[in-house]
């Protein structure tokens, strides 16, 4: 609806397996398809999927300090903006596992 294009449409062009789930699909320099890179921004940013609103807090990247600091030197928006809490923090861990 946001996009004015079919739900199966955009799965279809827009995603791609992943462990048994699905995730956006990105472009070989590893931005996904709805950033703008011009404007840097997510185009999607009000209907984004769990898989944006939950990043960078996945179980996965949060599960050790060396995990974290390699995260942080290859992803800008680290350390950037408003603290987030640590309740905050568990509970987007747990919206999905990633």
């Amino acid at each position: 609806e946001f996009l004015d294009k079919p739900v199966g449409e955009i799965r279809l062009m827009h995603t791609r397996p992943l462990r048994n789930k699905i995730s956006l699909r990105e472009y070989p320099n590893g931005e996904c398809v709805y950033f703008d890179g011009m404007a840097r921004k997510c185009t999607i940013y009000p209907v984004r999927p769990a898989q944006c609103r939950t990043w960078p807090f996945w179980r996965s990247l949060i599960s050790s300090s060396s995990t974290w600091n390699s995260l942080q030197r290859n992803c800008p928006g680290i350390n950037q903006g408003e603290l987030v809490q640590l309740e905050e923090i568990e509970k987007r861990a747990s919206e999905l596992e990633l």
